[in-house]
């Protein structure tokens, strides 16, 4: 049952993801806005299913997973097994001195860290330089794997810890993964016809929209491996396309927990900040670092409160 809901949505989401990269190649300026903003909230369900299965809780049997998770990651695109390794180690290292992108430690360029806020969360380069990096890892993956670009490059652009714990992976399945979801979009474009001034739109506009929300649903929460995260309020709209992602602390407390269970784990009456609270206090730029365990920034989150006192 689980396995048979999750693939309908997912090829639901795919189906109409399509449908927007068309609108946007083919209608007129006004269907074209419109289905550029719908496809920045409609391509977070295939990320949202891939991530279920990145969890072993797309469906009951690893294969199911595997078949889930293989086909989202081509809505990305991505690999799979890569884009698993990736996210649990995000899971092991949340909140830590290596995951902290809303704060900056002492021997850090300030300078730098900002750059990687504001260029990579807030202008959508986050989903951008992902993206390139598979690309690299499909044309050159001698070079992705290499020590210059390892040890040299990807820690400039702040994936020093996630690239040395990813270039360990099987690098044919990896390159064969990615190279399968670059042929699924190659494909949409020459099916549908695409131009690419609507294709690079809509993806521009998800970039934009992921990017932001991989970190939003982190800034300024409790220094807690388990528990640095929000549940974040949003239209109900955008939660159901994203699958419950938006309740990122129910998740991280509970990552066994399937996407449709995760309400039932949220503290109503804890502290929910809104999306868009969280999203414009980035704006602010970094700060420096409270030590690990400090909890959440409420007081710069929510100065009203403190205001009122």
């Amino acid at each position: 049952m689980r396995f048979t809901l999750n693939l309908g949505l997912l090829l639901i989401s795919l189906i109409v993801s399509a449908a927007c990269l068309w609108i946007a190649s083919h209608s007129s300026w006004y269907w074209a806005v419109a289905a550029i903003w719908f496809f920045a909230l409609i391509n977070n369900m295939p990320f949202a299913m891939m991530h279920e299965a990145v969890h072993g809780v797309a469906a009951k049997s690893e294969r199911g997973n595997r078949i889930i998770g293989t086909i989202a990651s081509w809505a990305f695109p991505t690999s799979f097994l890569l884009q698993q390794k990736a996210h649990l180690d995000h899971h092991r290292r949340n909140r830590t001195d290596e995951e902290l992108y809303d704060y900056y430690l002492p021997q850090q360029s300030k300078w730098l860290r900002n750059a990687w806020l504001y260029m990579g969360n807030l202008l959508g380069f986050y989903w951008f330089f992902v993206v390139l990096g598979n690309a690299i890892y499909l044309l050159a993956c001698g070079f992705y794997r290499s020590n210059l670009f390892v040890n040299r490059i990807a820690p400039v652009l702040g994936f020093g810890p996630q690239v040395a714990e990813l270039v360990k992976l099987p690098a044919f399945r990896v390159w064969y993964e990615i190279a399968m979801s670059f042929s699924y979009q190659a494909l949409l474009f020459w099916l549908l016809d695409l131009n690419w001034i609507g294709y690079l739109a809509c993806q521009i506009a998800f970039a934009l929209h992921w990017s932001a929300l991989q970190y939003v649903d982190h800034a300024w929460s409790s220094r807690d491996v388990k528990n640095g995260a929000w549940n974040l309020k949003v239209l109900p709209v955008s939660r159901w396309l994203a699958l419950n992602y938006h309740y990122h602390l129910a998740h991280h407390q509970k990552p066994e927990v399937p996407w449709y269970q995760l309400p039932s784990l949220v503290d109503r009456q804890a502290q929910q900040p809104s999306f868009w609270r969280v999203y414009f206090s980035l704006w602010k730029g970094i700060r420096p670092a409270p030590p690990m365990g400090a909890p959440a920034d409420l007081a710069f989150l929510f100065p009203e409160n403190e205001e009122a006192k």
